[in-house]
């Protein structure tokens, strides 16, 4: 099977975060790299709610049926998350989630590893186990 569009794309992504990272090329820095960016998207989400208000959580315990089947949980598990982001959230949340990715590839970098080959396994992972990988 041909690689899609989609799939050259990820790859060139995965090539250009190696020419743009010179900095940070040790692993340990990359780490630590990916560490920061997974508390800025944190950051950004938390803001959205309690800085601008667009969105907010309402977290509580998930009330689950008795008899309740697994493929039945999709539909009964909520985000917990009401509203919308706005235009100003959207922006940032997405900026941290692609500096997010930006060293997610970096490691795949380092670790001479194809990001493509694992979303491609972990798509594999998932289309075979189902409901039953529950993550």
């Amino acid at each position: 099977m041909g690689k899609s569009i989609n799939d050259i794309f990820l790859e060139d992504f995965q090539g250009v975060v190696g020419e743009m990272l010179i900095r940070n090329r040790s692993i340990l820095d990359v780490l630590s790299k990916i560490q920061v960016s997974g508390g800025r998207v944190n950051r950004a989400v938390v803001k959205s709610v309690t800085h601008c208000g667009c969105i907010s959580i309402d977290g509580k315990k998930q009330a689950f049926p008795n008899g309740a089947s697994i493929n039945d949980l999709s539909g009964l598990v909520s985000t917990q998350v009401k509203g919308e982001l706005c235009p100003d959230c959207r922006q940032t949340i997405e900026k941290e989630i692609g500096g997010a990715l930006f060293y997610l590839a970096a490691l795949c970098n380092t670790l001479d590893i194809s990001l493509y080959d694992v979303i491609l396994k972990e798509k594999e992972t998932l289309a075979t186990l189902g409901n039953y990988s529950l993550r």
